[in-house]
């Protein structure tokens, strides 16, 4: 027979409902109470039921983790890293995968929202004022998206973008191909944006190929206008789609990188089991996942279920954190990049030429962007 909580409430002495206080809300329990309550419940190896808890308090102690797409392994450190940090907080998590919908995304959100204290949108690719709206029905962070007004965990591809085009232009690329990724995404905007400023000021030609779709097909689809284009250097949005392209360039007989070098966002472990190894911007994935977590357990999740999405949230004063983190990202130097055809006549503080060590000092610490900093 299982150990219930009336075999707990004998065992230490104590009423049923001081039992379940302790597990519930053990702030209204007496310590003395309380930790005789739990010896006695860890001795009988009793476990509360979840279900019956949530009747009562109103939490599933339960989190949505929403994706773009779960075979891309820019995703897996992410999960397994909130999935950690969830359960060292007594929290489960849902994951579903949307295969980068928006309608799928809107769906998922309206599914889980009576399931789970809170969800998680990692890239999501709705927009800004639906999620918005959303966020009333739901305690949400966004993961991989920024949006005023909304708790936000941010990975900084715009410095990490910067960073690869100063580095392809200290090798002498003048002429450089940036692969963008789907339509709609704020990394895509954020890593567009940054290159073709750094281009700008390396005195270096930016052509943008894309939209594209951020997967190794994509970046295959791109090896033949890349190699029309006459460029001696590509950036592109994430890894698969650099080790697409690298796949692409080897079977038009174009060697990286000696004649195309390549960079590729997201540090996944297969960019340094390719041959050549791909230089890539090192995004912190699973110190996105932990602060997502964090953020959204600081959230006060107490407005009951049934009261969400109809207004009462801010009625009845629900606090809900508007913080925005910025994680650092840092370039990694491999085998993918080399010189180009101005080597030795980069402008002065570019990257030094060649492959060289990891430029990662410490990627995922955070830093607190201010509120008037943060835009849409």
């Amino acid at each position: 027979m299982p150990v219930t909580i009336r075999d707990v409430a004998r065992a230490s002495g104590v009423h049923i409902s001081t039992v379940s206080r302790t597990f519930s809300a053990p702030h209204l329990v007496n310590p003395e109470t309380r930790v005789r309550v739990l010896a006695c419940a860890e001795d009988l190896g009793y476990r509360p039921n979840r279900a019956a808890r949530a009747l009562i308090t109103g939490r599933t102690h339960n989190i949505g983790l929403i994706i773009a797409d779960i075979a891309n392994p820019f995703f897996p450190p992410l999960i397994k890293a909130a999935e950690s940090q969830a359960r060292s907080r007594d929290y489960h998590v849902f994951v579903a995968d949307t295969n980068e919908d928006p309608s799928a995304e809107e769906e998922l959100v309206h599914a889980l929202a009576k399931q789970v204290d809170g969800l998680l949108l990692c890239s999501p690719r709705m927009s800004n004022s639906l999620i918005e709206q959303l966020s009333r029905e739901v305690p949400l962070v966004v993961v991989n998206r920024q949006l005023t007004g909304l708790p936000c965990v941010l990975m900084d591809v715009g410095q990490g973008a910067r960073l690869a085009v100063d580095h392809l232009v200290g090798l002498g690329h003048r002429q450089i191909a940036l692969l963008g990724g789907p339509r709609g995404s704020w990394t895509n905007r954020e890593i567009r944006r940054s290159a073709a400023a750094a281009a700008r000021a390396g005195g270096a030609e930016l052509t943008v190929l894309g939209p594209n779709p951020p997967t190794e097909h994509g970046g295959i689809a791109q090896a033949e206008h890349v190699r029309r284009s006459g460029v001696t250097a590509a950036l592109a949005y994430n890894d698969l789609m650099a080790i697409g392209l690298i796949e692409g360039l080897d079977a038009l007989g174009v060697d990286v990188p000696r004649q195309v070098s390549v960079v590729g966002v997201d540090d996944i472990t297969l960019s340094r089991l390719t041959r050549p190894k791909l230089t890539t911007v090192a995004t912190p994935t699973a110190a996105a996942g932990r602060t997502a977590v964090d953020m959204l357990l600081q959230q006060d999740t107490d407005l009951p279920r049934a009261a969400r999405g109809s207004g009462a949230g801010a009625a009845v004063g629900v606090r809900r954190t508007t913080a925005q983190v910025m994680l650092q990202t840092e370039l990694v130097i491999r085998d993918s990049t080399g010189p180009g055809p101005h080597a030795g006549r980069g402008r002065s503080g570019a990257a030094p030429a060649g492959p060289g060590p990891h430029r990662r000092a410490d990627p995922g610490d955070p830093v607190t962007v201010a509120g008037s900093d943060v835009a849409s």
